[in-house]
């Protein structure tokens, strides 16, 4: 698999490269919204007595379930392929789907939220040292100050001063989720063999990540509590049912297919640093769902992951990894 995937294969087929990129980065974009309403929901769900696993074995379960038919209905006739790309599936579906998301609820049992997420969002940076590490050239300048100025503003974010907690479990369960997030974005922006498209690749992703969580679920090693009590969300009292399907269909579904897409388009590193505006998504839907307002010092930090973001696009349409 390439670290970072070139557009031109995609714009050769799009039409004009301007038009091209911001259509790629709208999707990116609105992936990243689908992937922020996650937290809301999420920690709605626990509060009505859910354990992290159960949590993100439903969120799975569901969304294998939606994409089962369309992805059925993709592959027909040509049920090579997932043959073919079996090794992008697994690790799609294991790392990326699975792994990512159970690595993070448990540092969230450890660690803070924002250092949790801090530690999540390292994958961009480890995707520019893996490129660094792979290609033996230095990535350049641009790029470099584009991820320091993300990494600062999502530190500001996060406001992760505020009250910080660190725990040695919680730290290597974080970063394993960022080396799981860094694999979701090689996987998704490779092209595979004989076009896999985003919607197969995403649905039989979640119908392999489900196995393992199911399978460790009936063994007893990861704890599976769940409840129907109504929970307050948005300043209403609503049925476990909407943050269930929330995050099922919203921040699971569509976010991970659409996350595919975007990650073609844009490539690996590209993709990966717009992805950050999840956070601010996170900290907006926080805001509207939770009542949790957004402090000046979160504003300023998302000014500078939107500045990192254009400067590591803008380093990326040079073409170059060295100045």
């Amino acid at each position: 698999m390439s670290v970072d995937v070139e557009t031109s294969h995609t714009l050769t087929t799009t039409g004009s490269p301007e038009g091209s990129t911001s259509r790629a980065l709208i999707v990116a974009l609105a992936s990243a919204a689908a992937f922020g309403t996650s937290g809301p929901f999420a920690k709605e769900l626990f509060t009505a007595g859910w354990s992290p696993a159960a949590a993100v074995t439903m969120r799975i379960g569901i969304a294998a379930l939606v994409l089962a038919i369309p992805t059925a209905h993709e592959l027909r006739g040509r049920w090579h392929l997932l043959r073919t790309n079996a090794r992008a599936v697994l690790l799609y579906g294991l790392f990326g789907v699975a792994g990512c998301q159970l690595f993070y609820f448990v540092a969230v049992q450890h660690l803070s939220v924002g250092v949790a997420l801090l530690l999540e969002y390292l994958s961009p940076t480890l995707l520019v040292l893996l490129a660094w590490a792979r290609t033996r050239r230095a990535p350049s300048r641009l790029t470099l100050a584009g991820a320091a100025v993300a990494l600062l503003g999502l530190v500001l974010v996060l406001d992760v001063f505020g009250s910080v907690s660190v725990d040695a479990v919680g730290v290597l369960f974080g970063l394993a989720a960022a080396v799981c997030s860094a694999t979701y974005f090689i996987v998704a922006s490779d092209e595979p063999q004989d076009g896999l498209s985003p919607l197969a690749l995403s649905g039989a992703g979640m119908a392999v990540g489900l196995v393992p969580l199911l399978l460790l679920g009936m063994v007893g090693a990861l704890p599976m509590h769940a409840s129907m009590h109504s929970v307050p969300l948005g300043g209403w009292q609503v049925s476990v049912l909407v943050p269930v399907l929330g995050i099922s269909l919203v921040a699971a579904a569509f976010a991970y297919v659409s996350g595919v897409v975007a990650a073609r388009m844009l490539g690996t590193r590209v993709a990966s640093f717009v992805a950050l505006a999840e956070v601010l998504f996170a900290v907006f839907f926080a805001w509207l769902l939770l009542g949790e307002l957004p402090l000046p010092v979160q504003l300023a930090g998302g000014a500078l992951i939107v500045l990192g973001v254009v400067l590591v696009r803008a380093a990326d349409g040079r073409g170059s990894l060295a100045d």
